[in-house]
């Protein structure tokens, strides 16, 4: 059976001499491997669609449970992040992140759609870099089903919690005076950084890293959202490892 889909290449990885095996997001498939024969071998007409981070119109052969490319037009290369390591290195660690929160053979196009303008974002330099990564980080954490509560004190219930201090486990916002009380791992967020938070959780996608930080909030914005990220998902990132030495 012949399946016309759209997907982002997350992961590739050479095949015996001359093939790639690709793990795919695709829109109508959710996440699947595939097979693309030949894609090594020079001249081959697949070979741009069987990069790392390129977006693709793909047609796929599936028989039992297995899919192999066989036609290929690519619709996004993703130019500007291939011209700089720090913004390649930061591309794959969100391909990384969509490929941990991305169900085999499910799909969920608001994911794919997040991680296809985050790239865009990048490459086009639509935004800072880390504003880019703290609002995917956030974004995702998201749409993993670990929404955080950002209103009020979650013991107390004080509509607005004074000098708040966010809750990396439990995903809330508590005041001085109740984690004071408590155990558990949390950091300070200031107003800027928790409204850029709110932001974030709510904004229409296309709108997503349409807002400005001062310095010193946007590493606190950063800081929280990577620590959030990994809280919640419960395992580092040899991808952002990387990237953290890139920029260094």
């Amino acid at each position: 059976m012949y399946i016309k889909t759209k997907g982002l290449v997350l992961r590739e990885s050479p095949y015996r001499e001359s093939s790639r095996i690709l793990t795919v997001l695709t829109d109508t498939e959710g996440k699947i491997t595939v097979n693309a024969k030949g894609a090594k071998r020079k001249g081959s007409k697949n070979a741009g669609a069987a990069q790392l981070l390129c977006y693709s119109e793909l047609t796929l052969f599936h028989d039992r449970g297995r899919y192999t490319l066989t036609e290929s037009h690519p619709i996004e290369l993703f130019a500007g992040l291939r011209e700089e390591l720090e913004l390649l290195s930061l591309g794959v660690y969100f391909a990384e992140l969509l490929e941990n929160v991305s169900d085999e053979d499910i799909p969920n196009p608001e994911i794919l759609s997040l991680g296809l303008n985050a790239l865009y974002a990048l490459s086009s330099g639509k935004a800072a870099p880390e504003l880019i990564k703290a609002a995917f980080e956030l974004r995702i954490s998201c749409l993993a089903g670990f929404e955080p509560s950002l209103y009020g004190c979650a013991a107390c219930g004080k509509e607005e919690a004074e000098s708040p201090l966010f809750d990396l486990t439990g995903g809330v916002l508590l005041c001085r005076e109740c984690a004071s009380g408590s155990i558990g791992e949390r950091l300070s967020v200031s107003p800027p950084a928790l409204a850029a938070m709110r932001y974030i959780v709510s904004a229409e996608a296309k709108k997503l890293y349409s807002f400005t930080l001062g310095e010193k909030a946007l590493s606190e914005l950063a800081r929280i959202s990577e620590a959030y990220l990994i809280t919640q998902l419960g395992t580092g990132f040899r991808t952002l490892d990387y990237y953290k030495q890139v920029r260094q």
